[in-house]
């Protein structure tokens, strides 16, 4: 279809009808295109996003387990190091006189 032939058909049908025929074309083309091409590339990267929201819900989970560990461990260490320095002070101040006395 040549310039003049396209000239002629919108003489014939006017150009209000010819430019909507255009556009329902267009429209159908992105249509095509979006549910050919596009859809399933985004539906593959939802996937690829549930996927990875489940591993991070999975790494927040054991961290969680993981600080409630080291917060367990540090407690208990806190109180042995305590008990020790308990111990430690008490055999510092401990007075000799009494340690002979009892032997």
């Amino acid at each position: 279809m040549n310039a003049s032939d396209f000239i002629a058909f919108v003489n014939k049908y006017g150009f209000p009808i010819v430019f909507s025929g255009c556009l329902g074309a267009l429209i159908w083309y992105i249509w095509t295109w979006v549910t050919k091409e596009v859809k399933p590339v985004i539906s593959q990267a939802n996937d690829t996003l549930i996927e990875l929201i489940d591993r991070v819900r999975l790494l927040d989970n054991d961290l969680i387990r993981l600080n409630q560990k080291v917060e367990t461990v540090m407690e208990l260490r806190g109180e042995r190091i305590e008990k020790e320095v308990n111990e430690f002070d008490t055999l510092i101040n401990k007075d000799p006189s009494n340690d002979d006395k009892n032997e």
